[in-house]
């Protein structure tokens, strides 16, 4: 009998719904159990994804044999102490962005994973558009020359009212960085990945416009409308970033500048990234994310679709669809699932993922530019 490997999500929110989807669509993956800190929420969920094991103490679920891979979904908080957990469980893990709350306990856990020989991913799943792959191997194979700047950013606005509330506002389950860890994280990883270059330095300016905010008494969902009336909130004070802009430096001559921002009216997920290069340039957006716009100095501009028969060979695998069959947000789950679990299967098998590593990469830039802001001055990034 092929063995189907057996996988455990903790955290039942917006994103671990996403991650539930994402494994049940790989067919090989079984989702097994289910933590969640809520007991009856944990036991809902099971009953919609027909999971029999769920557990509001996620230790009972480590010390379970049959787990295999691991899924933390939690508040960035609670990443640190549970991935810690899994690992020395002997489970491979899959963790949200960021990593950790702090440069230090990202660097535990990634060593704990490389001691352990265990397989490890820090989710940053924006990598896996096919387009996305189309313009990094376009830069490997020189079509875009020497890189000379890189722009961009990501705007959303469902955090543009005070009334507007989530726990990643309250720095003590979300950590000491907000937009920038949540979303400009994403920015930077894509943008490091698709020029093959590393931040050197930064000099950013974060800025919280919302200095108080209203939280609602009662629990809301991510991204969800509100319908609350003015005495079912508290006011309460804000300590984390609605807003961040960045210069930043890749090496010697490539320079660049993107924002991040929660509080941008009518941009619902609005990453974009455009990668200026000497002989070429791509621009691409999260929210048209079948197109890819190349730039010529001398011959017209061109708008590509996505079509895998028509994409570079190395960036084909990343599209199941053929051309005119859009693949979005929840594909790129599917996508880097399906190479996370078969690495997990076969030791073999390449690392085509971010790992833990990548995560503490992205927790150094993020160290930087809040080092940055404080200090009005440019702040170099660890290599």
């Amino acid at each position: 009998m092929i063995h189907r490997l057996k996988a455990a999500v903790f955290g039942t929110g917006f994103v671990g719904r996403v991650h539930l989807e994402g494994i049940r669509r790989l067919g090989f993956v079984q989702v097994y159990a289910i933590g969640e800190s809520q007991k009856e929420k944990a036991r809902r969920l099971g009953e919609e994804f027909h999971v029999d094991k769920t557990a509001s103490d996620y230790h009972l679920i480590l010390d379970d044999p049959e787990v295999d891979v691991v899924h933390v979904c939690t508040p960035n908080a609670l990443h640190f102490p549970m991935v810690t957990d899994a690992l020395n469980a002997g489970k491979h893990v899959i963790c949200e962005k960021p990593l950790s709350t702090s440069v230090e306990n990202a660097r535990k856990l990634a060593a704990l994973a490389k001691e352990k020989n265990l397989r490890n991913c820090t989710f940053h799943n924006l990598r896996f558009y096919p387009i996305v792959q189309q313009m990094r191997r376009m830069r490997e194979a020189g079509e875009l020359g020497e890189i000379l700047v890189v722009q961009g950013g990501y705007s959303q606005d469902w955090l543009l009212y005070d009334t507007d509330w989530n726990w990643r506002i309250d720095s003590t389950s979300n950590g000491p960085s907000r937009c920038m860890a949540d979303i400009g994280s994403h920015w930077c990883d894509m943008a490091e990945h698709v020029t093959g270059q590393r931040i050197t330095s930064v000099c950013a300016d974060l800025q919280t416009f919302h200095k108080t905010r209203k939280r609602p008494k009662k629990s809301i969902e991510t991204f969800a409308g509100k319908t609350l009336n003015p005495e079912d909130y508290d006011e309460v004070p804000i300590d984390t970033e609605d807003f961040g802009a960045v210069l930043f430096r890749m090496g010697d001559r490539t320079r660049g500048a993107f924002t991040a921002s929660q509080v941008n009216a009518g941009r619902k997920n609005g990453l974009s990234l455009e990668v200026y290069g000497s002989k070429a340039s791509v621009a691409w957006n999260q929210e048209r994310p079948d197109e890819l716009w190349i730039g010529h100095r001398n011959t017209p501009n061109e708008i590509v679709i996505k079509d895998p028969s028509l994409l570079l060979p190395a960036a084909r695998p990343y599209a199941d669809l053929p051309g005119g069959h859009s693949e979005g947000y929840d594909d790129t789950f599917k996508q880097l699932f399906r190479r996370f679990y078969r690495s997990v299967e076969d030791a073999s098998a390449p690392i085509e993922y971010p790992q833990f590593v990548d995560g503490l990469r992205q927790l150094q830039i993020l160290d930087a530019e809040l080092a940055s802001t404080a200090a009005r001055a440019w702040m170099d990034v660890p290599s």
